[in-house]
């Protein structure tokens, strides 16, 4: 079954807590800390592989949830959870299912880390100094990332080809390429896309797709089609097919009119995308009807090719234009990530200045997520740089804040990875 779309939960492992443990060792009367910090939780992976085709996998697993890390032992640390990978298509867009936000664009071979695991928490051993030499504290994990997100399949193709049902589209790529599509003489006869690769020299080759026919309304939802417009989308060329035999009654004028429109309506790029016109079972027309359609289509400034593609005539022919235009245009659309937007909450969160002091073993702990934010561009190996993150911590008021806790000179203070001695 061609699945294209899926939705699924996904969530990266907790960081392990730091442990509290104390070295023992027959005749050795104080070991001191030796509690191991936590490891690290799995992150979460998408790696895109060549052997999927489709999100079938998706539909009836929707939660995803990596290992978390181990917690600390006596003497070492815990180990780092595995990462989760998870394998999808090539072509896959990955967004956020709250906003649409696009997340990643999963086209190449490298992985993508979705959701970040947890940082495994400090053991008792990571907080001994030489005036606190017995810390009976540890530090717990943090969360790992979380997030429900959409999964949509677009298929990297260089060519579509598109056209109504029945006009030899399944046909034609059976001929170019070793695609072995189901063919036969009704309607949407193909009901999900095929892709076949076309070999045009040794070294020179590209990809095209079958997109199940289109008819007039697929934009809004009717017919096959529209479930697979969004496949058409990354295509350099489209190879527009037509009938102009007119061997079910219709016009194959009216025909690339209808399917056109339907490009246009559902997105009016496509309708600007380089297109060759492909005038198949002219084995079948009358030729004033043929030149009748070649001259419509290149009046609309479109390259026509007469083709037959049961009798094999002229489908090289086809083949070498379309190399020859895709030798000019440019690689595959690779989509963007677009970055989170700015809410309301987060410009909340970045004017919060509240700081919370918590006191444990003597050790006054500072969290602020500001402060957080500050840490990471302080170069503490700077005179100038650690003396303005000194002047910070007075004026924002967590000198006071710690002052009021009961802080005096010679304590200890912790903010986030830096720990270090007050002094007045």
């Amino acid at each position: 079954m061609f699945v294209d779309t899926a939705k699924i939960k996904i969530k990266a492992g907790d960081g392990g807590d730091g442990k509290v443990s104390f070295h023992r060792e027959k005749y050795v009367a104080a070991g001191g800390p030796d509690g191991g910090d936590g490891g690290k939780g799995g992150d979460v992976v998408f790696l895109a592989d060549s052997n999927l085709s489709t999100l079938a996998d998706f539909r009836y697993k929707r939660s995803y949830n990596a290992n978390n890390g181990e917690h600390g032992l006596p003497g070492k640390k815990g180990k780092n959870a595995k990462d989760l990978v998870i394998l999808v298509p090539f072509g896959t867009l990955v967004k956020e299912a709250e906003t649409g936000r696009l997340i990643a664009d999963i086209s190449g071979a490298s992985p993508v880390i979705l959701a970040k695991g947890g940082k495994g928490g400090f053991g008792n051993s990571h907080f001994a100094t030489p005036t606190r030499q017995a810390p009976r504290f540890a530090k717990p994990g943090n969360p790992g990332e979380s997030i429900e997100i959409l999964l949509e399949l677009k298929l990297l193709a260089d060519v579509g080809l598109i056209g109504f049902p029945n006009v030899g589209k399944s046909t034609l790529i059976s001929v170019i390429s070793m695609a072995r599509p189901i063919i036969a003489d009704y309607h949407f006869t193909t009901i999900t896309p095929v892709l076949g690769v076309v070999s045009v020299r040794e070294s020179s080759s590209f990809v095209v797709a079958d997109i199940p026919g289109l008819i007039e309304g697929a934009w809004k939802g009717i017919g096959l089609g529209h479930q697979f417009l969004r496949h058409i989308d990354r295509c350099r060329l489209l190879v527009h097919v037509v009938d102009i035999s007119g061997s079910e009654g219709r016009n194959p004028i009216e025909d690339f009119n209808t399917i056109n429109q339907e490009l246009f309506k559902f997105d009016s790029s496509l309708a600007r995308r380089p297109m060759i016109v492909a005038g198949n079972k002219c084995d079948l027309a009358e030729q004033d009807k043929i030149l009748e359609f070649q001259a419509f289509v290149e009046g609309q400034g479109y390259l026509f090719v007469p083709i037959s593609a049961v009798a094999h005539y002229n489908t090289d022919t086809l083949i070498n234009i379309a190399a020859e235009h895709l030798s000019k245009l440019p690689p595959i659309k690779v989509y963007e990530p677009e970055p989170k937007p700015v809410t309301f909450e987060d410009e909340k969160s970045l004017k919060d200045r509240s700081i919370n002091v918590t006191v444990c073993d003597n050790i006054y702990f500072v969290e602020s997520k500001w402060l957080s934010n500050v840490i990471r561009s302080v170069n503490f190996d700077d005179f100038e740089s650690f003396n303005y993150f000194q002047n910070l911590l007075i004026k924002s008021g967590v000198i006071q804040k710690l002052k009021d806790a009961g802080m005096v000179q010679g304590d200890t203070v912790s903010i986030y990875d830096l720990e270090f001695e007050y002094v007045e």
